[in-house]
């Protein structure tokens, strides 16, 4: 039988390749409208401007990681078990805290930035009265106050491709923005309020689209269902915890990149750095669907204990991803000038061995992207937390020495080796404790 056919037979396989490839036909569109505006955002500001940019909204989105505790994975981990056990009262009241806490982590995290606006363009910017792109860019925070609970119901309910649909409204509302600012010559105000106007409609869909579906599973008075239904209490604190910790782990040494590299270079600097994280985060696209529908079902195999079912459909997601990733990282070499060219313009083609750098190990990340899922999923929580931990640690001891040397192409090998070692590491835990949990 070929490989093509056991895919095809494989009805938990198929289940998660019709959920995401629903996803990634709405995210696809989404991708040429983001392609659009990247290319006239990069066209009209220039380097220094698009890296003065990109640095204010990667600070609001790094300050809201670090406080974050990942709803998202609480609700899939522990609201998808209490669901499959028909206990919708424990659900009920996992949604309602879940979506109190991370709507009070949303206004701390605003605070936090309105009170570092100053310090933020103190030292990551060489631009005098740039503290207001910060806070404004930041008023997104409040919107998306319950984004990642919303995330995880859309998930365990199956319903991820709402997500798609989402994104798609959000990247239009975007695009007719930047569009118009671009053709009538437009400044960074206008550009900086289009991506603010996506993520207000965003958070907001989401959160209704999540609402409704709560409804369905629970019945429309699952909000007054009291808090003190939860049990294990201490169990979902240690998780949401850890998922805080690792998030912040993440967060400071891999998706706050363009600020580390505005700490150590000029703006116009991360500017060339943001195109070519830009367009190798398009990696992301084909496997982000993956994630969000393949997580659920590795936590339902992991808690029916079908362990050689489990691996045998990690080894198949993985071969998949793998493919993908392969061709999209060939493409990157041997055309990324061109993409470069394309998308902003000669005055950004020294990005390109940044590109290169980056592709290396975005490949590797997102072909074994189920890494931290299973640890999830397995009761691990804190393991990969020290392993980012280590990694992370031995990356920015580098940077302080490689990245004022060698600029941004040190900078996306670094970030390279951290994917690739962080990655590795978890993935060999997971395997062995699957083992031992089949041997057991």
């Amino acid at each position: 039988m070929s490989l093509f056919s056991k895919f095809k037979e494989d009805p938990l396989l198929a289940q998660v390749v019709r959920s995401s490839g629903k996803l990634f036909s709405a995210n696809t569109v989404s991708l040429g409208l983001s392609v659009l505006q990247g290319v006239m955002a990069a066209r009209l500001l220039q380097p220094e401007g698009l890296g003065l940019m990109r640095v204010a909204m990667a600070y609001a989105s790094t300050v809201n990681s670090l406080l974050s505790f990942r709803m998202n994975e609480l609700v899939v981990r522990y609201g998808g078990e209490y669901l499959a056990r028909g206990e919708k009262d424990k659900a009920a009241a996992l949604m309602k805290a879940a979506g109190l806490a991370e709507g009070f982590v949303s206004l701390l995290a605003f605070l936090s930035v309105l009170a570092t606006a100053g310090l933020a363009e103190k030292y990551l910017t060489e631009s005098q009265g740039a503290a207001w792109m910060f806070v404004v860019y930041a008023v997104g925070l409040l919107a998306n106050f319950n984004v990642e609970t919303a995330a995880g119901v859309l998930q365990v309910a199956r319903k991820i491709e709402l997500q798609g649909v989402f994104n798609l409204t959000q990247n239009i509302l975007a695009t007719l923005i930047i569009g118009a600012a671009f053709f009538w010559k437009g400044s960074l105000p206008a550009v900086l309020g289009a991506y603010l106007l996506g993520k207000v409609v965003w958070g907001l869909a989401m959160f209704a689209a999540a609402q409704i579906q709560l409804n369905r599973a629970l019945g429309a008075d699952w909000r007054q269902v009291p808090l003190s239904r939860l049990t294990a209490v201490r169990d979902l604190i240690r998780f949401a915890f850890s998922s805080n910790v690792s998030a912040t782990v993440i967060k400071i040494f891999r998706e706050s990149e363009l600020l580390w590299v505005a700490f150590f270079l000029p703006t116009g600097v991360v500017g060339l750095y943001s195109v070519a994280y830009t367009l190798v985060s398009f990696i992301a696209i084909p496997t982000d669907p993956l994630i969000s529908a393949a997580f659920p079902e590795i936590n339902r195999l992991a808690v029916q204990k079908a362990w050689a079912r489990l691996r045998d459909f990690l080894r198949k997601i993985t071969a998949l991803s793998f493919a993908v990733n392969l061709a999209l990282g060939i493409g990157f070499v041997f055309f990324g000038r061109w993409a470069i060219l394309l998308y902003a313009g000669a005055e950004f083609l020294d990005a390109y061995p940044a590109l290169v750098a980056l592709a290396i190990g975005l490949i590797f990340n997102y072909t074994l992207f189920w890494n931290r899922p299973l640890l999830l999923a397995l009761g691990l929580p804190e393991f990969p937390i020290w392993a980012t931990l280590a990694a992370g640690l031995v990356k920015l001891g580098l940077a302080f020495w490689l990245i004022p040397t060698y600029g941004i192409a040190a900078a996306g090998a670094l970030l390279s080796y951290y994917y690739i070692a962080s990655v590795w590491i978890i993935v060999l835990r997971g395997v062995k404790q699957i083992r031992i949990e089949a041997e057991g």
